[in-house]
Protein backbone atom coordinates (compact mmCIF):
# COMPACT_ATOMS: atom_id res chain seq x y z
CA UNK A 1 0.00 0.00 0.00
CA UNK A 2 1.10 3.35 -1.38
CA UNK A 3 0.92 6.24 1.65
CA UNK A 4 1.44 10.17 1.29
CA UNK A 5 3.57 10.99 4.18
CA UNK A 6 2.35 14.00 6.28
CA UNK A 7 5.74 13.77 8.43
CA UNK A 8 8.03 14.51 6.19
CA UNK A 9 10.85 14.83 8.50
CA UNK A 10 10.58 11.18 8.82
CA UNK A 11 11.85 10.98 5.33
CA UNK A 12 14.91 13.39 5.51
CA UNK A 13 17.52 10.68 6.65
CA UNK A 14 16.29 8.63 3.71
CA UNK A 15 17.04 11.78 1.53
CA UNK A 16 20.41 13.23 3.27
CA UNK A 17 23.12 14.42 1.14
CA UNK A 18 20.99 14.57 -1.41
CA UNK A 19 21.60 18.23 -2.69
CA UNK A 20 18.38 18.41 -4.24
CA UNK A 21 15.89 21.56 -4.27
CA UNK A 22 12.78 19.31 -5.68
CA UNK A 23 13.39 17.45 -2.60
CA UNK A 24 13.66 20.40 -0.62
CA UNK A 25 9.83 22.02 -1.55
CA UNK A 26 8.34 18.00 -0.57
CA UNK A 27 10.29 18.14 2.73
CA UNK A 28 9.41 21.23 4.05
CA UNK A 29 6.27 20.98 2.61
CA UNK A 30 6.39 24.16 0.57
CA UNK A 31 4.77 22.20 -2.24
CA UNK A 32 4.93 18.27 -3.58
CA UNK A 33 4.44 14.93 -1.55
CA UNK A 34 6.46 12.34 -0.48
CA UNK A 35 5.24 8.79 -0.95
CA UNK A 36 6.11 5.68 1.51
CA UNK A 37 4.97 2.15 2.16
CA UNK A 38 5.16 2.47 6.04
CA UNK A 39 4.07 5.99 7.25
CA UNK A 40 5.70 5.43 11.11
CA UNK A 41 9.25 4.12 10.15
CA UNK A 42 9.73 4.38 6.08
CA UNK A 43 13.17 3.10 4.99
CA UNK A 44 12.47 4.10 1.25
CA UNK A 45 10.74 6.58 -0.14
CA UNK A 46 9.29 8.77 -3.56
CA UNK A 47 9.53 12.66 -3.41
CA UNK A 48 7.12 14.15 -6.19
CA UNK A 49 7.04 17.25 -7.42
CA UNK A 50 5.88 19.00 -10.85
CA UNK A 51 6.60 16.02 -13.37
CA UNK A 52 9.94 14.85 -10.95
CA UNK A 53 10.15 11.64 -8.59
CA UNK A 54 13.23 10.85 -6.89
CA UNK A 55 13.23 7.80 -5.29
CA UNK A 56 15.48 6.77 -2.23
CA UNK A 57 16.38 4.47 0.57
CA UNK A 58 15.58 0.51 0.04
CA UNK A 59 14.64 -0.39 -3.42
CA UNK A 60 11.09 -0.80 -3.01
CA UNK A 61 9.25 -2.03 -6.27
CA UNK A 62 5.50 -1.01 -5.10
CA UNK A 63 6.83 2.62 -4.84
CA UNK A 64 8.52 2.32 -8.44
CA UNK A 65 5.03 0.79 -10.41
CA UNK A 66 3.03 3.27 -8.58
CA UNK A 67 3.38 6.32 -11.05
CA UNK A 68 2.43 9.77 -9.32
CA UNK A 69 1.94 11.33 -13.18
CA UNK A 70 0.84 10.46 -16.28
CA UNK A 71 4.50 11.61 -17.38
CA UNK A 72 7.30 11.12 -14.56
CA UNK A 73 11.00 11.91 -15.09
CA UNK A 74 11.93 9.21 -12.06
CA UNK A 75 16.01 10.00 -10.68
CA UNK A 76 17.26 6.99 -9.03
CA UNK A 77 19.28 7.53 -5.96
CA UNK A 78 21.68 4.69 -7.26
CA UNK A 79 22.33 1.95 -9.94
CA UNK A 80 20.02 -0.18 -7.34
CA UNK A 81 17.35 2.17 -8.06
CA UNK A 82 17.96 2.49 -11.62
CA UNK A 83 17.84 -1.38 -12.21
CA UNK A 84 14.20 -1.93 -10.46
CA UNK A 85 12.97 1.35 -12.82
CA UNK A 86 14.52 -0.48 -15.79
CA UNK A 87 12.56 -3.84 -14.73
CA UNK A 88 9.20 -2.24 -13.94
CA UNK A 89 9.57 0.00 -17.22
CA UNK A 90 11.50 -1.70 -19.62
CA UNK A 91 9.98 0.88 -22.73
CA UNK A 92 11.21 3.95 -20.13
CA UNK A 93 13.12 6.59 -21.84
CA UNK A 94 17.02 6.68 -20.73
CA UNK A 95 17.78 10.30 -20.36
CA UNK A 96 20.95 11.94 -19.12
CA UNK A 97 20.95 15.13 -16.99
CA UNK A 98 23.42 17.71 -15.77
CA UNK A 99 23.69 19.15 -12.08
CA UNK A 100 24.68 22.36 -11.64
CA UNK A 101 26.56 23.68 -8.30
CA UNK A 102 24.36 25.22 -5.62
CA UNK A 103 26.75 27.47 -4.30
CA UNK A 104 27.15 30.53 -7.17
CA UNK A 105 28.34 33.38 -6.63
CA UNK A 106 26.80 35.78 -8.85
CA UNK A 107 28.28 38.92 -10.87
CA UNK A 108 25.60 41.52 -10.54
CA UNK A 109 26.75 44.13 -12.59
CA UNK A 110 27.21 41.23 -15.05
CA UNK A 111 23.78 40.02 -14.88
CA UNK A 112 22.72 43.91 -15.07
CA UNK A 113 24.63 44.10 -18.56
CA UNK A 114 23.03 41.22 -20.26
CA UNK A 115 19.64 42.46 -19.35
CA UNK A 116 20.42 45.18 -21.73
CA UNK A 117 21.03 42.60 -24.59
CA UNK A 118 17.00 42.75 -25.18
CA UNK A 119 16.50 43.43 -28.41
CA UNK A 120 13.92 46.98 -29.52
CA UNK A 121 10.42 45.85 -29.39
CA UNK A 122 10.57 43.38 -26.71
CA UNK A 123 9.14 43.94 -23.15
CA UNK A 124 10.01 42.64 -19.82
CA UNK A 125 7.14 41.96 -17.53
CA UNK A 126 7.05 40.35 -13.89
CA UNK A 127 4.66 37.47 -13.74
CA UNK A 128 1.38 38.53 -12.17
CA UNK A 129 -1.98 37.80 -12.49
CA UNK A 130 -2.87 38.28 -16.08
CA UNK A 131 0.58 37.05 -16.64
CA UNK A 132 -0.04 33.88 -15.02
CA UNK A 133 -3.31 33.36 -17.37
CA UNK A 134 -1.27 34.05 -20.09
CA UNK A 135 1.04 31.48 -19.39
CA UNK A 136 -1.30 28.70 -19.32
CA UNK A 137 -2.46 29.44 -23.42
CA UNK A 138 0.44 27.89 -24.71
CA UNK A 139 2.49 24.27 -24.10
CA UNK A 140 5.75 26.41 -24.17
CA UNK A 141 4.97 28.94 -21.51
CA UNK A 142 2.51 26.50 -19.24
CA UNK A 143 5.45 25.06 -16.89
CA UNK A 144 6.10 28.51 -15.79
CA UNK A 145 3.46 28.28 -13.55
CA UNK A 146 1.97 25.04 -13.43
CA UNK A 147 4.14 22.69 -11.04
CA UNK A 148 1.82 24.94 -8.41
CA UNK A 149 -1.38 23.68 -7.36
CA UNK A 150 -3.08 27.04 -7.58
CA UNK A 151 -3.01 30.82 -9.18
CA UNK A 152 -2.78 32.09 -5.75
CA UNK A 153 -0.39 29.72 -4.38
CA UNK A 154 2.12 30.67 -7.51
CA UNK A 155 1.35 34.17 -6.68
CA UNK A 156 2.10 33.89 -3.44
CA UNK A 157 5.29 31.44 -3.91
CA UNK A 158 5.99 32.00 -7.21
CA UNK A 159 8.70 34.59 -9.03
CA UNK A 160 8.83 34.70 -13.07
CA UNK A 161 9.76 37.33 -15.76
CA UNK A 162 8.67 36.72 -19.07
CA UNK A 163 9.21 38.67 -21.91
CA UNK A 164 6.60 40.03 -24.47
CA UNK A 165 6.61 40.86 -28.40
CA UNK A 166 3.03 42.51 -29.37
CA UNK A 167 1.65 41.29 -26.62
CA UNK A 168 2.63 37.78 -26.65
CA UNK A 169 5.06 36.03 -24.51
CA UNK A 170 7.88 35.06 -26.04
CA UNK A 171 10.25 33.99 -23.55
CA UNK A 172 10.38 33.66 -20.21
CA UNK A 173 12.30 32.38 -16.97
CA UNK A 174 10.64 31.43 -13.68
CA UNK A 175 9.86 29.32 -10.58
CA UNK A 176 9.03 25.78 -11.76
CA UNK A 177 9.29 24.69 -8.12
CA UNK A 178 9.55 27.23 -5.35
CA UNK A 179 11.62 25.76 -1.85
CA UNK A 180 12.18 27.76 1.60
CA UNK A 181 15.36 29.35 0.69
CA UNK A 182 14.90 29.89 -3.34
CA UNK A 183 13.30 28.40 -6.83
CA UNK A 184 14.08 25.67 -9.41
CA UNK A 185 14.48 28.13 -12.75
CA UNK A 186 12.57 26.67 -15.59
CA UNK A 187 12.97 28.59 -18.90
CA UNK A 188 11.99 28.24 -22.34
CA UNK A 189 11.77 30.74 -25.76
CA UNK A 190 8.93 29.90 -28.47
CA UNK A 191 10.97 28.31 -31.25
CA UNK A 192 10.67 31.25 -33.73
CA UNK A 193 12.00 33.74 -30.90
CA UNK A 194 15.50 31.62 -30.30
CA UNK A 195 19.29 32.87 -31.06
CA UNK A 196 17.80 36.20 -29.71
CA UNK A 197 19.27 36.64 -26.30
CA UNK A 198 15.79 36.43 -24.67
CA UNK A 199 16.39 33.06 -22.41
CA UNK A 200 19.58 35.18 -21.20
CA UNK A 201 17.72 38.18 -20.52
CA UNK A 202 14.66 36.84 -18.81
CA UNK A 203 16.98 34.69 -16.80
CA UNK A 204 19.57 37.29 -15.56
CA UNK A 205 16.14 39.47 -14.45
CA UNK A 206 15.29 36.78 -12.65
CA UNK A 207 18.42 35.90 -10.90
CA UNK A 208 19.01 39.20 -9.87
CA UNK A 209 15.35 39.86 -8.60
CA UNK A 210 15.94 36.75 -6.55
CA UNK A 211 19.02 37.56 -4.88
CA UNK A 212 17.20 40.80 -3.98
CA UNK A 213 14.84 38.93 -1.88
CA UNK A 214 17.56 36.77 -0.57
CA UNK A 215 16.05 33.21 -2.66
CA UNK A 216 18.56 31.30 -4.10
CA UNK A 217 17.76 30.55 -7.76
CA UNK A 218 19.04 26.69 -8.15
CA UNK A 219 19.33 25.48 -12.20
CA UNK A 220 19.42 21.69 -13.11
CA UNK A 221 20.54 21.37 -16.82
CA UNK A 222 17.95 19.16 -18.91
CA UNK A 223 20.76 18.91 -21.90
CA UNK A 224 24.15 20.94 -22.98
CA UNK A 225 22.45 24.00 -24.36
CA UNK A 226 21.26 24.67 -20.92
CA UNK A 227 24.49 24.00 -19.59
CA UNK A 228 25.69 26.64 -21.86
CA UNK A 229 23.38 28.97 -20.80
CA UNK A 230 23.66 28.53 -16.98
CA UNK A 231 27.68 28.98 -17.33
CA UNK A 232 26.71 32.20 -19.19
CA UNK A 233 24.81 33.25 -16.52
CA UNK A 234 27.56 32.30 -13.55
CA UNK A 235 26.71 28.90 -12.56
CA UNK A 236 29.17 26.23 -12.96
CA UNK A 237 28.59 22.52 -13.63
CA UNK A 238 28.54 19.82 -11.20
CA UNK A 239 28.10 16.09 -12.85
CA UNK A 240 25.86 14.52 -15.24
CA UNK A 241 23.16 12.46 -13.76
CA UNK A 242 20.78 9.69 -15.42
CA UNK A 243 17.12 10.03 -15.26
CA UNK A 244 14.04 7.82 -16.56
CA UNK A 245 11.30 9.71 -18.75
CA UNK A 246 7.85 7.15 -18.00
CA UNK A 247 4.32 7.51 -19.26
CA UNK A 248 1.39 6.36 -17.98
CA UNK A 249 0.56 5.19 -21.69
Amino acid sequence: MIYELTDTTKAEPIFAGWEETFLYSCLQKVMGKIYVTDVEHPRSACAYVGCFAFYAGEENEELVENLPGDLVIMTPQNEDWARLIEKCFPDAKKVTRFAIKKNTKFDVKRLQGLIKLLPGGYEIRTIDADIYDKCLQSPVTEDFVSAFESKDKYLEYGRGIVILKDDEIVAGASSYTRYREGIEIEVDTVPSERRKNLATVACSALILNCLQENLYPSWDAQNRISVHLAEKLGYEYAHDYVAYEVSSD
